[in-house]
């Protein structure tokens, strides 16, 4: 008789072992590897009391959406907060995100909602002194702070609310499971119990999860799967301006941007964000580019500016803010080999205005007309303006979205927009630098 065997796996990715370890070895979680060496019990068939319909004879219901009263904000959900949704609201400490859902709260509840707010991580006084500072106070607004989860099913039973939001599910904790708030365990049972309680009475629950040190959304990545609606709060807390992006949603896309900006009073909706990102300098100033990137489905002019400096260094540095550092390698690489500028000697800077981050390769066109121009300390006309990907051949590629990146620079005024209609990036140089003024090197031409 063969011997039983022991073996180990982990709840949250498969890995498994044949002895218990306190970290998985495959995703590194905590706590996630538990004993399956338990004889398995098959599970018998049950006549289902439905049978399955083919998917034609099933009609299509539309998904009723209710405002929240913040139009940014009803914008990444897909129209508004859809009744019995799990919402999950992420982002690094400090940087808005309690802010955002008490004005969230205030708003629905001024449309007529009773809303739930729980705080586990603040007193009830404290969080109604930022709520008379934002002007966001109203009867309808009710505010527990709870760190029990019994606790907290027994207020939505009492104030039976519209809309319950949870500041933050990481700190919440149910005396039926082990372990501490925050661990993978904790979260799981929070989140499912919360999540289920949504489904039955079909009530949206906004949930505020933390993130670790990489950016990424703490405990078990479940938790993004048990949920509708994944958002993600950005912004530098040096800077005013925050987005609030959809990484999932069941109801609606998920490339929509909701654009926010902090003041003294709170957290404000901006509704035309064109010119954030834009310098207010009145003349044109050598390094600097304008492209028109596009978020989610709004197309945003951006600037971008660099800068030069000589150097002695066996190793120049590379600085950039806003873009991703790689790209901007591989533009320095391209720009020496393929049209001739000399940049290995120089320590070279590109940074984006107004502090948004440019991701897609649309913007690499106009980070190497910014160094050029740096370069050769020339300006271009403040009307021009430049989008598209250039490859490691010089070829500069067409980018998705041109028609609506062209009309919003025809709307805002750029008489100029350098694409992919130029096709090398030679040919962009020469086209970009022929109405070029503030001329004060003399280099070979292009």
């Amino acid at each position: 008789m063969a011997r039983p065997t022991t073996s180990f796996r982990c709840t949250e990715c498969g890995w498994s072992s044949i002895k218990w370890v306190g970290r998985c070895g495959e995703c590194q979680q905590w706590g996630t590897v538990v004993d399956t060496s338990e004889p398995t019990v098959r599970v018998a068939a049950v006549r289902p009391s439905t049978e399955a319909r083919s998917i034609t004879e099933i009609g299509a219901e539309a998904v009723a959406h209710w405002p929240s009263g913040i139009a940014e904000f009803d914008r990444v959900l897909g129209g508004g907060i859809v009744p019995g949704a799990a919402i999950l609201l992420s982002g690094e400490p400090g940087v808005g995100k309690s802010t955002l859902l008490l004005e969230v709260a205030s708003r629905a509840a001024s449309e007529g909602q009773r809303v739930l707010y729980v705080s586990a991580e603040e007193s009830v006084s404290q969080v109604r002194l930022r709520a008379e500072r934002t002007r966001a106070l109203h009867p309808e607004l009710y505010l527990a702070a709870e760190t029990d989860l019994a606790t907290i099913l027994g207020q939505i039973d009492q104030v039976q609310p519209q809309l319950v939001i949870v500041d933050s599910v990481q700190t919440v904790s149910s005396s039926l499971t082990d372990g501490l708030a925050g661990g993978p365990s904790q979260v799981r049972e929070v989140a499912s119990t919360l999540i289920r309680v949504s489904k039955d009475r079909n009530l949206p629950v906004l949930l505020v999860g933390h993130v670790t040190k990489d950016g990424t959304i703490a405990g078990p990545r479940l938790l993004e799967h048990l949920v509708d609606v994944v958002l993600q709060f950005e912004g530098d807390r040096q800077t005013a301006l925050r987005f609030v992006r959809a990484h999932k949603n069941r109801f609606g896309p998920t490339d929509e941007v909701g654009c926010f900006e902090m003041t003294g009073d709170g957290i404000a909706e901006v509704a035309d964000p064109s010119g954030l990102f834009l310098s207010r300098a009145r003349t044109p100033t050598s390094g600097t580019c304008v492209t028109i990137a596009v978020e989610g489905r709004r197309a945003l002019p951006v600037e971008v500016q660099a800068l030069i400096v000589k150097t002695q260094a066996p190793q120049p540095r590379r600085v950039v803010n806003g873009v991703e550092g790689s790209r901007v390698a591989m533009l320095l690489a391209v720009l020496e080999r393929r049209a001739g500028l000399p940049l290995s000697g120089f320590d070279v800077y590109v940074s984006t205005v107004g502090g948004i981050r440019l991701l897609e390769p649309g913007a690499d066109l106009a980070i190497a007309l910014a160094v050029a121009g740096a370069y050769r300390d020339k300006a271009f006309p403040v009307t021009q303006a430049a989008v598209g990907e250039i490859s490691l051949a010089g070829e500069i590629r067409p980018v998705a979205s041109a028609k609506q990146r062209a009309a919003e620079a025809r709307r805002l005024g750029f008489a100029t927009l350098i694409d992919s209609q130029a096709v090398h990036l030679r040919e962009a140089l020469r086209l970009a630098f022929a109405g070029s003024t503030v001329e004060k090197v003399d280099v070979p031409d292009f």
